[in-house]
Parts: C-alpha cells; structure tokens; sequence
C-alpha cells in the first residue's frame, strides 16, 4: 500500500495563491475551464480521480490457505497420510479427493461472496458539474483533472481538492476529514502567513475538499488535486486494512455455528468412543469422526449468508434501488413504517405554475406555463414574474435542459409560455442568501446593468422594463428580490404593489385577502410561494403569489396500499401548508381519520413533549410545515415507540433524519449528495414504488435464509443421528468418510445455496415486518428440521437394515444406503423451497438455478455409483433402475409430509390490514414464524 507523501499536497500549496494565479500555475481559465481536448490530454497524464485498491493477495494464496487455516481439514489430511502410511492407500487416495472437493467448493462461495460485495462498491458512481470549453455539463468525478473548473451548490459533495474562485455564502461540512462538526465558511482570498510553515487543513479556507459537502450557498473551483494527490487520498493512502464488519444477521449466524459446532462436537465424540469401546478401529473411527464434523458443522453458513445477501443486494440494485450496507437488507424486513417526503418522492418534482394572484388585480389568475394568458399582462403581474425571474438559480446546460430547483424552474418556464425573455444577464447580481430549510426563503440583491435594457428591448417583445422606478430607486445598491413561504414573506412586507408609482399600505385587511387566496390554492393541493422587493429587507413591498402544481407520481397510491396491507405504515412528511398537504394526501389514498387529527404542523410539534408527540403519531399520517429537527422528531417518536422507520428525502434538509431513520432512502435523480451520503439505499429512478420492491426483497431473503437454514440443519441432524444410532446398536456404519463428505458437498453446495436466491413469494408481503431482534431459529423452523430429519433417518436406516441381510456389510448396501440419503437430500431441498407454499404453486421453473444445481447433483451420484473410478473412491458399486425406482419412490415421502402439512396445517391467520385504518399504533406480536409487528 502506498505510503503518505512526504511532499505538501497541492492544496496546502495553492492555499497560498490567488485564483488568478493558480489559473495561470494550472494553465486554465477561471471562467471558460479548460478545453475537452486539454482535459483528455491531462487525463492520460495524471490518471482518473478514482482510488485502486491493491490486490492484498494472488487468489492461489488464497485457495492454498483454505487447506492450512482449517483444523478439520487438517485432520482429514492427517488422516489420509496415517492411511497412507499404513498401507491403505485407497483410502488416504479418497480422503485426499474428498478434502480437495469440499475445499474447492467452501472457496468457490467464499470467493464469490468477495466478488459480489466488490461489485455493490460500484453502483453508485458520483457526478459532478463540470465547466469545459466555456459549457457547464453534468459528468463523473473520475472524469475530472487538474486544471478542471466545477461548480457546485448546497447539497452537493466535492469531487477532488479546488482551489475556490467564488463563494457564494459558501458553508461546507468538512466533518469527515477534520472531525468538526460545524461547517466551515469559505472565502476566495489567498491564506497569507508564514511561508516556512505549512498550512493545516482547517485554516485553507479557500480550498474545498474532496469528499466534503456543500451546506450552504454555492461556488466555484479549480481542480489541484486528483486521486491521491487529495486530502482525502492521504487518508486513504494510510490505510493499511479496513476489517468490514459484518450484520448483525452474520453475528447470529456465527453465534448459531458455534453453539451447533460444540454440539456436534459432543454427538460426534460420544459417538467415536462408543465405536472404539465397540472394538472398531481407531483410525477408521477417527476418520469418520473427522468427516462428520466436517459435514456436521456448518461452516459455511455465514458465507451462505454474505453470497445471499450480496445477491439480494445486486437483484435490488436490477430493481432500482441500490442498497448502500449489506445490514441494510436485513433491516429493509423489518420496517413498518416509512416517513416518506411529499416532494420528489410521493409527487414528481416537477412544478407546473397554475395560479397567479397580487392584490393589484384582486383576483388570481389561472396560467399553465403562460397558455391562455393575455400576454397584455398586467403591471402586477410583470412585477411578480420579474421577481420570481431574478430571485431565480436556475440555468440551462448544453443539452437545452434546465437545471435547478423544480420552483426555479417552474418560474423560468412561465416566462417563455409568455414570450418573456430572462432577466439576469440585464443585472449584476450583487449579493445573494441562498434558500435555506429552517428560514424557507431566499432573496438576492440586484442591480440593472449601464444599457442592458436597449439589448432587452430588441430580444423579446413583452420583455420586463428593468429601468422602472423600483429599480431605478435603488441606486447602485440594488434592490433586494425575496420569494418563499408566505409566512416569511408577509412579516417583513409594509407596502403591496399596486402599479409604477403606486403602493399601498400593507394592512391587517390586504394580509388577510393574501391568506385566504394562499389557504384556498392550498386546499386543492398547490405549492404557494410569496413574492415582495425593496431597499431594505424589514420593510419590502409585497407583490403576490404564485401556486404551483407537482403531480403525484404514478402507482405511489398502489404502493401505499400495498405497503398497509403488510403492517407497513406510510408518513407523508412535508414543508408545505397543512391543507397544501391533506389535499394531496387524500389524492394519494392516505387514510384520513375522521375522529383524531390526522395532521400535525411543525409548530405543533415544537409545543409538544416528547411522550406527547409519541402518543401522537400513532394516528397522524401527515406532518406539514416541517423543518428537518421536526423530521428527526418524528423519527425519533416512532423508534421509542418500537418501530421500524424507514426515511425517504432528496434535499440536505432530510440529511439529518435519512441518517437518524433505521433505513434512510435517497432519491438517486434529484438527491444531493448530502441525501445520498447519509442515506442507506438510493432509488435510482426516484420511485416511491421502488420501494415496495425493496421492501419485499429484504423480507424474501430474510425467509430464504430460513428456508436454506432448514435444509442445511435437516441434513446435519440426519447425517449425525444415523452414524448414531448404528454406533449404538452395534451395527457397521452405514456410510463410510468419502460419503460422507460428498453429503458435506451437497448440504453446503449449489442446491443449498440456490434457496438463497428463491424468487419473491407474492404471499411474502401478506406477512407483518419481522421483529429486528427476533430469532432466526424459530419453533416453525425447528418442526420442520426436526420432522425431515427423522423421515430421513427412518428411511435410510430402513434401507440399510433391508439390505443388510445377511450380517454382512457389503458395497452394495452401502450405495443403497448412501444412495437413499443423498436422493432424500434432494426432496428435502425440494420441500425447503418455501415455508408455507406448496411447490406446485410456486412452480418448478420459476428458480432454474435451482433446477441446475438438483440436476447436477443428481448426475454427480451417478458419476459416483456408476463410473469405476469413483466406485472406487467412494466404495460404491452399480445400481438396477429397480433400485432407483424404490430408492426414489421411498425418499420422496420427506417432500410429500411437507406438502401434506403445508396443505392441512393450519396458518396462523393475521387480520389483514386492507380497509383497516393504517393510522394506528403498533405492537409485538409472537407468530410462528418468531416475533413481528402487526396494526392495532
């Protein structure tokens, strides 16, 4: 692993230089960027932005080391060369065989989980906005190189070490690299001091550095360090091994083989002396002693659980919805209630403005992106659209496509549906407060530019005149231009425009027509936003407001519902108006109750306390006005009270509460990467819908790792108590060390590892989320292992007693033997398909992985009784169809009792959830399946 350099990094150098200079050091424009071609020259040179992680070792190493880090395996080894040396060169040949089978087969899954886990590190690739050729477009961060110009705002994370050239109130959370938690606020000037000494990383506060997150305002900056050239490559560089954790459902797994491993170890002692007191020999014991450890251990259990994890992970990922931590998928069965963020997830973010209203024309005004409007408009509303077009961050990129906050946007359009053209590049922007969360609002400070107005003139018709007298008043100060809530907005208004010249006074009567017009867009379900200007901030002059429509996005109501029918219940969390948030609600098919308030505004949280706000969730379904310690809140409300929360946000407001929530969601489309950095799953294509397949894939592999857990102790069990009970009543045993082994190869194998990746059970989400902590053994599971295993024993006992005719142990009754167990493994991994639905219903093509791994194994035996060379390794001998026919027909009553209890044994009937009323509380329940959550 590279070491740190013993060279300052480039930002500590540049730190000390001005923009002007580090563009002429980088031989790049701090306005215009570098030039594609330049870009894809320097990329050759210094390489992507990216860290390679160095093979620690050559996969050989690895596989050798199977051999020698395995004290069972060891033995085995042991073993064979005590056979060898003591002539029985067959059977040290066969050991040998059989540990270079199992060995291959626990490093193939081993292997594959590795690859798998490697592969989720690169679902979510990282774009930045990059500035070439005088163009601003969107691409990756590895794209990006020394020289770069990149533009970024609140929400977005730094994709290499810049140099700042402006900041706009520019706030970037740089906790992940120097530990301090408040964000620190940037400025553009060059760090002057001590040349000698060098610059620590929090005194360059013009630098931006990688990996950080912008919180508040905006900038821009030239890339001076790439990969490891950054603050945060020296990190990295340091690092020498990173231990990944493991889940929790890991943990339990490890715990489990532990305690299974000191039982078996007990079983197979017990049965190892009682051979020996028997007069069996000792070797042949030993050997067998070994090789039921072998098979009886499940050592492969966690790595069943990482493989199924890691896939469930990438068939998420297929699905839209990239799972960030493998603890993740395991907490995803668990949630029953999701606090889902009204704009961007529920609704599609994308504002349409439908309603105009300003006191100068008294009434509102029905527009939809400047269709059916007189474009005679009146002086009003030229002034609120002129407002809303200056206090605007919207820009387009050079693919024609605007860029920005959907609200920008929305106002941008309404002026080219009315052939008004853009203001901005008619004024100097002087200063500007971002929007930010808590205040709800933003505003700049402007002022026209010395003959802009006879070049606007000429490009739109029905431009706005920016030489007005409300402009013209300002002076070289500029005029400030406000828009937000309405709240914000009407407490620092005096005035109200009326026309040029004219303003009136901002009394109790005008505010009160303003907020009955606010109150009744709200109520059909629009976004209101308030517009005022003025020479000082305390004293503007209202102008009027505009609402704005964002379609819910299609199938969200079906989700919903479906997500209720599981015990899932779903929040809509918003900053909107309570009535803005109710009307939408009911489009959404929230249940709304009639008797309790099913509301709750930010304020009202403030006044309540804790227990009050826990007693109160349980029959709300929307919280409106909301800033992110009211979410957070919330989410904190519904976890003392037990639940489950699953958060959905795009914005850095719902960073707080994503990290909070036990699984936080991001949109991957409109989310910062504030969202993304906090979140645990990311849906790509910002689909609320997306996550109720989420959903049911993490209930579906919590269940298939049950399913898999029951075959694979349902043959362990068997293998043991069979050697046991012919160890006691004296009988030879029934199956030598290399079947055995092959048994191991089977219960750890490709059949027991396609149950992993069964397919989603339709009926899955029918079943209540599972409690986090419930145990994965539960009473349900335990019948089962415990009713196939003795079917199995039976059975298998009764063929070798049948066969043993004559007292005589000879190849054939131990093929048949053999045989038996491994064709009833077959049916059981069958059976094992699904808890509760019959096969037939499932369908026997649905899982061809499945189908694949059963009929490889059924060839393997085959190979194994019929090809000479494995009839000698595994002792074997031919068998008549007559034979398989019996041997088939006997084995398959494991999957018929299964099909028969699964048939006539009764469910546990949940009251299902549909027509229920969603917005009520929770509680545990115990089911037989282990403990879950079901409404009350």
């Amino acid at each position: 692993m590279t070491t740190q350099p013993a060279t300052p990094t480039p930002s500590a150098a540049f730190a000390r230089r001005t923009p002007e200079e580090t563009a002429v050091q980088l031989e790049t424009s701090a306005v215009s960027g570098l030039t594609t071609s330049e870009a894809n020259n320097r990329r050759a040179r210094y390489g992507l932005n990216e860290f390679d992680v160095e093979d620690d070792e050559p996969i050989y190493l690895k596989f050798l080391k199977s051999f020698y880090e395995n004290p069972l395996i060891l033995l085995l080894l042991a073993s064979a060369i005590v056979s060898l040396a003591m002539g029985q060169r067959d059977d040290a040949i066969s050991i040998t065989l059989a540990i270079l089978i199992v060995v291959t087969v626990a490093f193939v899954q081993e292997y594959r989980s590795e690859k798998s886990l490697e592969a989720l590190n690169k679902l979510v690739p990282h774009h930045c906005h990059v500035i070439r050729d005088d163009t601003q477009s969107a691409t990756l961060a590895s794209q990006l190189v020394p020289g770069d110009l990149v533009k970024f705002g609140i929400g977005d994370r730094i994709p290499a070490d810049c140099r700042l050239v402006s900041a706009i109130d520019l706030e970037i959370d740089e906790s992940n690299l120097t530990g301090e938690n408040k964000p620190c606020r940037k400025v553009v000037e060059a760090i002057t001091g001590n040349e000698y000494t060098e610059l620590s990383i929090t005194e360059r506060k013009n630098i931006a550095y990688m990996g950080t997150l912008v919180r508040n305002g905006h900038g821009t900056g030239i890339v001076v360090g790439t990969s490891k050239e950054t603050e945060f490559g020296v990190v990295f560089c340091m690092m020498q091994e990173v231990e990944i954790r493991k889940t929790p459902l890991q943990l339990s797994m490890d715990e489990l083989g532990k305690k299974l491993s000191m039982l078996s170890f007990i079983i197979i002692g017990v049965i190892v002396l009682i051979g020996l007191f028997q007069g069996k020999h000792w070797l042949e014991m030993m050997t067998i002693g070994v090789s039921l450890a072998v098979a009886a251990i499940p050592e492969g259990l966690p790595i069943v659980v990482t493989v199924t994890l890691a896939l469930g992970v990438l068939r998420m990922a297929n699905r839209k919805a990239i799972i960030k931590k493998l603890p993740s998928v395991e907490t995803l069965g668990s949630v029953n209630v999701v606090c889902a963020d009204k704009t961007g997830t529920l609704t599609m973010n994308q504002m349409t403005v439908t309603k105009v209203f300003t006191l100068a024309e008294g009434f509102p005004v029905d527009v939809n992106e400047g269709k059916n409007v007189d474009v005679d408009l009146h002086p009003g509303m030229r002034r609120l659209l002129q407002v809303g077009n200056l206090c605007n961050n919207a820009f387009m990129d050079d693919h024609s496509k605007w860029i920005g906050q959907p609200t920008d946007i929305a106002l941008i359009e309404i002026l080219r549906g009315l052939s008004i053209s853009d203001e901005r590049p008619l004024f100097e922007r002087i200063s500007e407060f971002p929007f930010n969360s808590e205040q709800k609002y933003m505003h700049v400070r402007c002022a026209p530019l010395p003959g802009g107005n006879a070049g606007n003139k000429q490009t739109a018709e029905h431009a706005i005149d920016p030489t007005n007298a409300a402009v013209s008043q300002s002076g070289s100060l500029g005029t400030y231009y406000f828009k937000g809530a309405i709240e914000p907005v009407l407490e620092r208004c005096i005035n109200y425009y009326r026309s040029e010249g004219s303003q009136l006074p901002f009394d109790i009567e005008a505010k009160d027509k303003v907020m009955a017009q606010a109150n009744e867009m709200a109520t059909h379900g629009l976004r209101v936003l308030a517009m005022a200007y003025g020479n000082d901030l305390d004293r503007l002059t209202f102008v009027g407001i505009v609402a704005m429509h964002d379609p819910p996005r299609p199938g969200v109501e079906d989700s919903i519902r479906t997500l209720a029918g599981s015990g899932v219940k779903v929040i809509m969390i918003t900053g909107d108006a309570d009535a803005t948030a109710l009307s939408i609600a009911r489009r959404l098919g929230f249940p709304i109750n009639p008797g309790k308030a099913s509301c709750l505004t930010g304020p009202e949280i403030e006044s309540m306390t804790e227990r009050q706000l826990q007693d109160a969730v349980g029959h709300v379904c929307v919280f409106a006005r909301t800033t992110p310690k009211h979410k957070m809140a919330i989410v904190s409300a519904f976890q003392a009270k037990g639940c489950i929360v699953a958060m959905t946000g795009d914005g850095v407001n719902d960073a707080p509460a994503l990290k909070l929530a036990d699984i936080g969601i991001s949109m991957g489309r409109s989310g910062t990467d504030v969202a993304k950095e906090a979140a645990d799953m990311i849906l790509v294509d910002d689909d609320f819908s997306t996550i109720l397949g989420a959903v049911e894939e993490g209930k579906s592999i919590f269940y298939n790792i049950q399913n898999f857990l029951t075959f694979q102790l349902s043959t362990s069990v068997a293998a043991l108590t069979l050697i046991a009970m012919a160890t006691l009543f004296g009988l030879n045993n029934p199956l030598n060390a290399m079947q055995i082994l092959w048994i191991n190869i089977l219960m750890d194998g490709p059949p027991a590892q396609s149950l992993g990746v069964e397919p989603v059970d339709d009926e899955v989400m029918k079943k209540p989320p599972r409690a986090r902590d419930a145990a994965i053994l539960t009473p349900l599971l335990l019948r089962r292992v415990l009713t196939s295993a003795m079917i199995i024993v039976m059975g298998t006992m009764f063929v070798y007693v049948h066969e043993m005719t004559d007292g005589a142990v000879t190849a054939r009754d131990t093929t048949m033997t053999f045989t038996t167990f491994v064709f009833f493994d077959m049916f059981n991994a069958l059976a094992c398909r699904s808890e509760k639905k019959s096969v037939f219903s499932i369908g026997f093509t649905t899982n061809k992985m499945f189908n694949f791994s059963v009929m490889g194994s059924i060839i393997g035996q085959f190979l194994v009784i019929y090809m000479p060379f494995f009839q000698t390794v595994f002792q074997t001998e031919a068998l008549t169809f007559t034979d398989l026919l019996g041997i088939t027909l006997l084995t398959s009553s494991v999957f018929w009792a299964e099909e028969a209890r699964k048939f006539f044994g009764g469910r546990r009937n949940h009251e299902k959830m549909h027509g229920r009323n969603a917005g009520q509380g929770f509680r545990r329940v115990e089911t037989e399946e282990g403990e879950a959550f079901e409404i009350v």
